[in-house]
């Protein structure tokens, strides 16, 4: 039986977040203060970071696309 395509996007999605969240975090300590996120609010921290992860998941949906 193949794989229902909204779990194989949803598989996708996560990979992408936990990749974008990663490659954050990391640079975290290396960003200026006005670019770093902060508990519970909404800043230009959590915009990069939804932007990381938006670009690793289209990186993913591209990658899948050329096999």
């Amino acid at each position: 039986m193949s794989k229902s395509p909204v779990v194989f996007n949803l598989r996708q999605a996560l990979v992408a977040i936990i990749l974008g969240n990663l490659i954050y975090f990391a640079l975290m300590p290396l960003l200026p203060a006005a670019v770093q996120h902060h508990r519970f609010q909404f800043d230009l921290g959590t915009v990069l970071d939804f932007c990381l992860c938006l670009v690793a998941y289209s990186l993913i949906r591209s990658v899948r696309r050329w096999r």
